[in-house]
């Protein structure tokens, strides 16, 4: 916008110039070339400031300068001169005040005879007029260009946080408990060694084979961008989980209630994960003797319930780091569904998680 009315005055200060090129020139060229500076560089000037006092300033020279050369050289060129002019109001002053500066330009004609003022007058004020409102068009278009910007700049702001926080709860829920896995497997082998005891070579085969679970995790975190991957039934993953505990030292069984039915990517991910956490926290704090996974289809949500013998969540026993847990409430609530964790029907502690289906 700043280049179309540097142009336009440059046009207008060029028309002059031809206007009084066979005329008398002294007078009237020193007044165009001040206003057309005022109109570029002072405008940029003021409008850079941003200053109420100095925009009123700016417009009412740029009136004065702008009506002693109309008046002095009537014709295209002092029109335009106004128009400039306008345009300019309507960028630095409110509506009103435009309104007023529009209302004194058709003055310019005061003293021509009544009906050639008249129709010179509504000429001059259409013109402006119309200068006017492709003004505030294209400043609204541009301050909507902005807007636009902006949010878009927001909406990828908060794609990037999200996919942060969904690569931080894959990287905690799934690396988090094969580490957790192969330490504890690492522990029972040592305890193994020092006794003299047991068959450590199956032990660290497991902490083998789960080591490479856990690159393969990592893996998947890194390769889920690209494309979808498939992934085993949920019954079943949850079947290799209870086996992966009941391998780490606590006998884990899995309960699956009411019919199997397709569940979307993310409700399965996030029924997953809260049994992979559960479990993880069984192993870690709980001291349970025993864990019971609950996959229970009920009628319109499906529920995954963690269960075990444990001291329980209120005594600080499998209540988890904490960073777990809200990630997987977040992967709830994302779904429209919830989390909870308390004690067991039958003491212990219980993980729940429903999302709708």
């Amino acid at each position: 916008m700043l280049l179309a009315l540097t142009l336009l005055t440059g046009g207008a200060l060029l028309t002059l110039v031809l206007g009084v090129a066979g005329g008398d020139p002294v007078a009237v060229l020193p007044l165009g070339v001040a206003f057309a500076l005022l109109a570029t560089l002072g405008f940029r000037w003021v409008l850079a400031r941003g200053q109420r006092w100095w925009s009123a300033a700016h417009v009412l020279v740029g009136l004065v300068l702008a009506s002693v050369v109309f008046a002095l050289a009537p014709g295209v060129g002092g029109t335009l001169f106004l128009v400039v002019l306008v345009s300019e109001c309507v960028l630095l002053l409110p509506l009103p005040v435009t309104v007023v500066v529009i209302a004194m330009v058709p003055m310019v004609h005061t003293g021509m005879p009544l009906v050639d003022g008249l129709r010179e007058g509504l000429g001059t004020l259409v013109a402006v007029v119309f200068a006017a409102v492709v003004t505030e068009l294209l400043r609204r278009e541009q301050a909507m260009r902005r807007e636009l910007t902006a949010a878009q700049e927001q909406v990828e702001r908060l794609a990037a946080a999200q996919e942060r926080n969904r690569l931080a709860r894959d990287i905690h829920d799934g690396l988090g408990h094969s580490l957790t896995v192969i330490g504890m497997q690492l522990q029972a082998a040592r305890a193994l060694v020092e006794s003299g005891s047991g068959d450590v070579d199956e032990v660290l085969a497991k902490a083998q084979h789960q080591s490479r679970e856990a690159l393969a995790e990592v893996r998947r975190s890194i390769g889920t961008l690209r494309e979808p991957r498939e992934t085993p039934p949920l019954a079943t993953a949850l079947q290799d989980l209870a086996a992966e505990s009941s391998a780490a030292g606590v006998p884990t069984r899995l309960t699956v209630e009411g019919d199997e039915r397709p569940l979307s990517a993310a409700a399965r991910e996030a029924l997953f994960r809260t049994a992979q956490e559960g479990l993880t926290n069984v192993r870690k704090h709980a001291g349970a003797s025993r864990a019971e996974v609950v996959l229970d289809y009920a009628a319109g949500a499906v529920r995954v319930e963690v269960r075990d013998d444990g001291r329980g969540a209120l005594a600080g026993g499998s209540g988890g780091d904490g960073v777990g847990l809200l990630g997987l409430r977040e992967r709830a609530e994302e779904l429209g569904g919830t989390l909870s964790l308390g004690p067991g029907a039958d003491g212990g502690c219980a993980l729940r998680v429903e999302v709708p289906a």
